[in-house]
């Protein structure tokens, strides 16, 4: 049976996430070049990606990450709504790159399958395990029903690679790959002498930032604990510059320990 790779690709990378629904095509088609080579090279690929700026500006502005507020509920659902419609189309982009490369792929909104928020969200992963060894599954970060009071909440991207990581058979790599950096950094990467630190551990003392502007779901932060709790199920969890997604190559077809950060349980 193939081993299979779960890819996270940050909204910041595929997205300009200061400006709304701004895509960055040549990006998604370096990454879905890096993709076809993999399923060339006999492995499975299921792809995650971020909401960048196709779904944090209209989720911060209508707090869709905090529920139905009763004050402002008219607008918060068309809102909903409208994330729901901005993620499948980004998710178009990806699918669309992939078929230009010939690769056979699905788009699984979340919306129309999961319940809740978190790693503990309610929503079969059979269709991911289920799906024909060649063909690449895409999911993303939506916004999802609930079924509580708070009518609806935000499924991070992050939560999606707990549980497609740890529950579908013979997933050997997880990785997430970054925007704005080469790895984890021991302080934020845009601040002067910041570091890469080859591995991360949750022990690992580090400073992190976290844009509350553009980003609903919590930043690098839940990033790297989401990936810690991979690691304790998956050999290889890292955390690699998607704007060199040769490394994920070097990694997972080459066998070579690639510049990034090697996250630890």
């Amino acid at each position: 049976m193939r081993k299979t790779v779960v890819i996270k690709m940050g909204g910041g990378l595929i997205t300009d996430k200061s400006k709304h629904k701004t895509v960055k095509p040549e990006v998604i088609d370096s990454l879905t070049s890096m993709v076809s080579k993999l399923v060339d090279g006999g492995f499975s690929v299921i792809l995650v990606h971020g909401a960048g700026s196709f779904g944090h500006l209209t989720a911060k502005k209508w707090r869709l990450s905090d529920g139905v507020d009763s004050t402002i509920s008219d607008g918060q659902r068309r809102a909903v709504s409208q994330v729901r419609k901005d993620m499948i189309e980004l998710s178009g982009y990806v699918t669309s790159s992939l078929e230009s490369k010939g690769i056979s792929c699905t788009s699984l909104p979340p919306s129309n399958w999961v319940t809740g928020t978190g790693p503990d969200f309610l929503g079969s992963l059979g269709p991911f395990a289920g799906s024909p060894p060649n063909e690449v599954m895409v999911t993303f970060g939506d916004v999802v029903g609930k079924d509580d009071s708070s009518e609806f909440g935000i499924l991070s991207g992050d939560d999606l690679m707990v549980r497609l990581s740890v529950e579908i058979p013979n997933v050997e790599y997880s990785v997430f790959l970054l925007g704005d950096s080469p790895g984890m950094m021991d302080r934020p990467p845009s601040r002067e002498g910041a570091k890469l630190l080859d591995a991360w551990s949750p022990e690992t003392v580090a400073e992190t930032s976290h844009n509350t502007e553009e980003d609903v779901t919590g930043g690098i932060d839940l990033k790297a604990r989401r990936a810690a709790q991979i690691a304790q199920y998956v050999p290889n969890v890292w955390f690699i510059d998607g704007r060199n997604p040769s490394r994920v190559i070097d990694l997972v077809i080459g066998g070579l320990l690639p510049i990034g950060t090697r996250i630890l349980p």
